[in-house]
C-alpha cells in the first residue's frame, strides 16, 4: 500500500504489509508512515520509531586459554511519543506491523490519547527520500569481512603469548575482544526517514604482577568503527610492550604523599576527567534538570583561557563517531568551549525542546531498549601552543599522571578518578614512579586550572554509562598542565 493512501481507522487491522524481514530498506517506508499518521491523528504533536539489528560476538583469552565466547543476536523497536515537552517510550521485540502498532497504542495511551474512531481517516506521513549511510558508503559488505571465531582466538591467544614473553612477575593475563554490528531505522513524524550500519570493535590487555608483597595492574584497551580489519591490523606487540612496561614501572612503585600538586596529564585517556567532570554537565540531560552548574553560562567564561574543547561524530574510526545519531540527524562538530568561553551545549532532539539549545546530532541510546538521549560522541580537548617540555619545565615539583584509572562522579561535576600509572616531577623533569594517586576536585574549579596544553593531540576508546545506556565514545586531550589538584595517596 502506497504511504499517501488515504485510509479509515477501522481499515487499520486488515492490512498487510511485506517489509523486508532482514533488512531495513524502503521497503519500511509504507507501514511507518502508516503508523506516524495513526499517532499524529490521535493527538501526538511527534512520534518517532527506532527500529535496530545486533550481532555481536565478544571472546576472552585468559592466560594460555580461551574462557569465553559469548555471541548476542537481537531484534527490536521502540517508539516515542512526545506532547508538548512530556513524553514516553516504548520498547518491544515484535517488530511487525501489529508488534509496533501495539507498542505505539500502549505509548499513545500512557500519554493519554485514545485511538480515533472506527471512520477516522488516517493520512499517513510522508518521509523524506530515504537516506541510507549503509548503502551510500558499502558497509552492507562489513560484517561477513570480519574476523571469524578461529581467527580471534587465535589472535588473542598469540597477544597473550607476547605479554608473557614481555612482562615480569605476571600473575594474570588477559586479552579480550568484541565485535559489535548495529543496523538501525529512525522514522519521525518530521519526515526523517534514515538507515545506517555502525561496526564497533575494540581489543585489549589486562596484565596483574606480583612479586611478594608487591603488586601491579595495568589495562589497555583500542577500539576502533568502520574497520571490518580492525583486528587483524591491532599492533599487539607494541601494545604488549607498553603495558608490560608499564606494570614493571608500577610494581616496586612508593606510595604517593597526599597533598595538592601541580600535575601533567598525559593524552588520550588523560581525557576522560573532561569527559566526566565538564562534559556530561554540558549535555542538555543536565541542563534541563538544572544541576548543572554551567546551565545559565552559555557565552561566558568557564574555563583558563587556553583551553578550547570539542565534541563531534566525524573523527575517522574514532570509537564514538557515527555517521548519524539514533534520531536520524546527520554527525556534525561542535565547538563546546572556545578560548575558556562557554559556547554550545550537547543536545538531543527532547532536549533542544526543553531547553531552547540547537540540536547538535546527538540523541544516542545503548539499544531500542532506550530513548535517545543527550550523549558524547568524540569529545576532546583541543591542541594548544606548547611543547610537552615547556609544561613539564614550568613545574618544579609536581605529579606526572601518565595513564588515568577509574572514578566517579556527582551531579554536579565532583569528582575522584584513581592513577594507575604516575611518576613524580622534580625541577622540570620525570622522576621516580609513585602508585596510589587519586584525583579529588571540582568541575568548576579544575577547569580555570588547565593552564597549558600541548600540541601532541591523542584519542582513546571508552564506554560511558548514562540515561540511555552504555554507549561508545571517544575522550582524548593533548598533554596539559593542571596548576592544582588535590592528590589523595598514603
Amino acid at each position: 500500500m502506497h504511504p499517501s493512501t488515504l485510509l479509515l481507522s477501522k481499515q487499520l487491522p486488515t492490512l498487510q504489509y511485506t517489509s523486508t524481514p532482514d533488512r531495513f530498506d524502503e521497503s519500511w517506508e509504507a507501514p511507518l508512515s502508516t503508523l506516524l499518521g495513526l499517532g499524529r491523528a490521535a493527538g501526538a504533536d511527534f512520534i518517532e520509531f527506532f527500529l535496530e539489528r545486533v550481532n555481536y560476538i565478544s571472546c576472552l583469552a585468559e592466560d594460555d586459554i580461551i574462557t569465553s565466547i559469548t555471541p548476542r543476536l537481537s531484534k527490536g523497536a521502540g517508539v516515542r511519543v512526545f506532547i508538548g515537552k512530556a513524553d514516553c517510550y516504548v520498547s518491544t521485540n515484535d517488530v511487525t506491523f501489529s508488534g509496533l502498532k501495539l507498542a505505539l497504542e500502549k505509548a499513545l495511551s500512557i500519554m493519554g490519547l485514545q485511538l480515533p474512531g472506527a471512520n477516522a481517516y488516517i493520512p499517513a506521513v510522508n518521509l523524506e527520500l530515504f537516506r541510507d549511510y549503509a548503502t551510500i558508503k558499502n558497509k552492507d559488505s562489513w560484517l561477513p569481512e570480519c574476523s571469524s571465531i578461529r581467527e580471534m582466538g587465535e589472535v588473542l591467544l598469540d597477544a597473550n603469548t607476547q605479554l608473557q614473553q614481555k612482562a615480569s612477575h605476571a600473575q594474570s593475563r588477559r586479552c579480550v575482544y568484541f565485535r559489535d554490528w548495529q543496523e538501525v531505522l529512525v522514522a519521525g513524524s518530521d519526515g526523517t526517514f534514515a538507515r545506517d550500519i555502525r561496526l564497533t570493535q575494540s581489543v585489549g590487555y589486562s596484565l596483574l604482577c606480583a612479586d611478594g608483597a608487591h603488586r601491579s595492574s595495568i589495562s589497555k584497551r583500542v577500539g576502533s568503527t568502520s574497520n571490518p580489519n580492525f583486528l587483524r591490523a591491532w599492533e599487539s606487540q607494541s601494545d604488549a610492550e607498553e603495558v608490560a612496561h608499564s606494570a614493571g614501572q608500577m610494581l616496586y612503585a612508593d606510595y604517593v604523599d597526599s597533598g595538592n600538586y601541580p600535575i601533567v596529564m598525559a593524552n588520550q585517556f588523560g581525557g576522560v576527567i573532561f569527559h566526566e567532570a565538564c562534559g556530561h554537565l554540558l549535555e542538555t540531560t543536565q541542563i534541563e534538570k538544572e544541576t548543572s552548574p554551567f546551565s545559565k553560562k552559555k557565552g561566558e567564561k568557564i574555563a583558563h583561557e587556553s583551553l578550547t574543547a570539542w565534541d563531534e561524530g566525524l573523527s575517522p574510526t574514532a570509537f564514538g563517531t557515527i555517521d548519524m545519531d539514533d534520531e536520524g540527524m546527520p554527525a556534525q562538530r561542535t565547538l563546546l568551549i572556545e578560548k575558556g568561553v562557554l559556547k554550545n551545549f550537547i543536545a538531543d532532539r527532547a532536549g533542544s525542546w526543553r531547553t531552547g539549545h540547537p540540536r547538535t546530532g546527538s540523541g544516542r541510546r545503548q539499544s531500542y531498549a532506550f530513548p535517545a538521549a543527550s550523549r558524547m560522541r568524540n569529545t576532546y580537548i583541543a591542541p594548544g601552543e606548547y611543547t610537552n617540555e615547556d609544561i613539564f619545565a614550568s613545574i618544579d615539583r609536581g605529579i606526572y599522571c601518565k595513564k588515568m584509572g577509574g572514578g566517579s562522579v556527582g551531579a554536579t561535576g565532583q569528582f575522584n578518578f584513581s592513577v594507575d600509572e604516575a611518576y613524580s616531577i622534580e625541577n622540570g623533569k620525570i622522576a621516580k614512579p609513585l602508585k596510589g594517586a587519586t584525583l579529588i576536585g571540582e568541575a568548576t574549579e579544575i577547569m580555570d586550572k588547565i593552564s597549558m596544553c600541548s600540541q601532541d593531540l591523542g584519542l582513546a576508546a571508552g564506554f560511558c554509562g548514562s540515561v540511555s545506556g552504555s554507549i561508545y565514545v571517544t575522550v582524548g586531550q593533548p598533554h596539559i598542565k593542571v596548576d592544582s589538584i588535590t592528590v589523595g595517596g598514603r
